[in-house]
């Protein structure tokens, strides 16, 4: 039996260019019209392969662009339909979620804010951190970013 000798070099770039052709990443950038447009240099949502990555979410009214008034309660209710939205628009519902991570201006608005957040997410909860920031874009009182698995979820 031959047997062929490649070179350290020449392996690692026949290796590399094997393996830029067997992996593929497919990236597709979510957007709807049901979810306020980005205020930045940001998307709604980017789906790399199976994960669904959602920018954050603020109070905002998608039609009029302005934070919807009722403080905190409104604001939370408001940003997880927008999350809600941007979720529909990739296929996917809460369910799909799979961490979260909540931006308050004020814990003291802890208590208020999961109480809302449990009439959306539902056993098994997503994995969450919550912060305090000093601010939070448009002078939102809530945020709230988040992590999907896209496809048919199955809890075991």
């Amino acid at each position: 039996m031959d047997s062929v000798i490649i070179s350290g070099g020449i392996a690692a770039r026949l290796s590399r260019r094997l393996v830029s052709k067997m992996v593929s990443i497919s990236r597709q950038i979510i957007s709807t019209k049901k979810a306020p447009a980005a205020i930045g240099p940001y998307v709604q949502a980017t789906r790399v392969n199976d994960t669904l990555y959602l920018s954050g979410a603020i109070g905002l009214n998608p039609e009029s662009g302005n934070m919807v008034e009722g403080g905190v309660e409104a604001e939370t209710h408001q940003a997880l339909k927008n999350l809600g939205a941007v979720l529909e628009a990739s296929g996917c519902t809460y369910k799909n979620v799979v961490d979260t991570t909540v931006l308050l201006t004020t814990m003291s608005n802890f208590a208020k804010v999961n109480a809302i957040y449990a009439e959306y997410f539902k056993e098994p909860y997503p994995a969450r951190a919550c912060f305090a920031v000093a601010g939070l874009p448009k002078g939102a009182l809530f945020e709230i970013k988040a992590v999907a698995a896209v496809g048919n979820i199955q809890d075991s």
